[in-house]
């Protein structure tokens, strides 16, 4: 998979995840990336600017799907913007019953349980992978193994009345050092 293959599935699944939070609605979308994991997907070492005359030219297979996708950046974080079409674009490719869309009416549910996460994810999923965390911010991970369409840490912390996660790709955990 190419770097901007990767770029794609990245602003694909975050705009997915923000209409399975917030609903879907026509718009234009501003999504923020640091350097750091834009380097990941393009495996480079490239400063801040060597990425943005990268990101000058997107693909067409990209521009077809999400509209004429534009980036600046300070210093080391970016910003791309996704016109109209993009939402429109995800809202009408996204499965009723995805993943994501599950996951955060689960973790929206009082009565969600580190049980009832690990069940979602191995109802998804026939191999997963759960470790504790003990780092201060999350609590745990669950993450499916060799699966090529969702190779996210998805990281939990439980507040008590509810859950709340965030996920990260292998090269971003990794960095993070959790």
């Amino acid at each position: 998979m190419t770097g901007f293959e990767k770029l794609e599935n990245s602003l694909i699944d975050v705009i997915k995840e923000e209409q399975a939070k917030l609903g879907f609605k026509e718009e234009k979308i501003h999504l923020y990336y640091p350097l750091s994991s834009l380097n990941h997907f393009f495996s480079a070492k490239d400063n801040a600017d060597e990425m943005a005359a990268r990101l000058s030219h997107m693909p067409e297979a990209l521009v077809q799907k999400l509209g004429q996708v534009t980036t600046t950046h300070r210093g080391d974080r970016f910003c791309f913007y996704i016109p109209e079409p993009g939402s429109v674009y995800v809202h009408e490719n996204m499965k009723e019953n995805e993943f994501i869309k599950v996951l955060i009416e689960l973790v929206q549910q009082h009565d969600c349980t580190k049980e009832k996460l690990l069940n979602l994810f191995a109802s998804y999923w026939e191999k997963t992978e759960y470790q504790d965390m003990n780092n201060g911010e999350f609590d745990f991970y669950i993450r499916f193994v060799d699966k090529e369409d969702d190779m996210y840490y998805y990281c939990f912390k439980d507040e008590g009345f509810h859950f709340i996660y965030h996920r990260f790709l292998p090269e971003d955990y990794e960095e993070f050092g959790f």
